[in-house]
């Protein structure tokens, strides 16, 4: 799906479109980070305490970049969450919620550290599937804006 022209001129105009984009660069270490730390902790029983504070951090970075999305996603298709355009990434990001807040519960609820690394597994997966969503929109946004920044300008009568 392209947007509209409208809708690509809010997108570049928009406060929310460097936030998203500086935010989305920070989201993505702290999944480097967590990603690793998990691994190791997995393989090794060690670093239970700095794997718990990175998949913390990683959590609350989902929470922000949803949040300042969805001012994001107000400003250029005039809805806070799910509208039409942006259904299947939203969709995405709800399953990435739920992973997310997954882990939240089983760190909180006392569950065993494997079991928790174990319930985190999922959340990065489910992170890695809607950073892909998220990856191809921005790629063919930024076509959609060369293309447009390319194409000759209308010439009046």
């Amino acid at each position: 799906m392209n947007y509209t022209p409208e809708q690509l001129a809010r997108r570049n105009q928009s406060f929310w479109t460097p936030v998203q984009a500086a935010g989305a660069l920070v989201q993505f270490l702290t999944f480097l980070a967590s990603l690793i730390l998990v691994m190791r902790f997995l393989s090794t029983g060690q670093g239970y305490e700095i794997t718990t504070v990175a998949n913390v951090a990683k959590v609350l970075m989902l929470y922000f970049m949803t949040v300042t999305g969805m001012a994001w996603e107000d400003e250029v298709f005039g809805q806070f969450f799910m509208a039409k355009p942006f259904f299947w990434e939203d969709l995405g990001n709800l399953f990435s919620l739920a992973g997310n807040t997954a882990y939240l519960v089983a760190l909180f609820a006392g569950a065993d550290p494997r079991t928790q690394m174990l319930v985190m597994c999922v959340a990065l997966a489910t992170y890695v599937v809607n950073f892909f969503q998220f990856a191809l929109r921005g790629a063919r946004a930024a076509r959609q804006k060369r293309a447009q920044a390319l194409a000759p300008a209308p010439v009046g009568r």
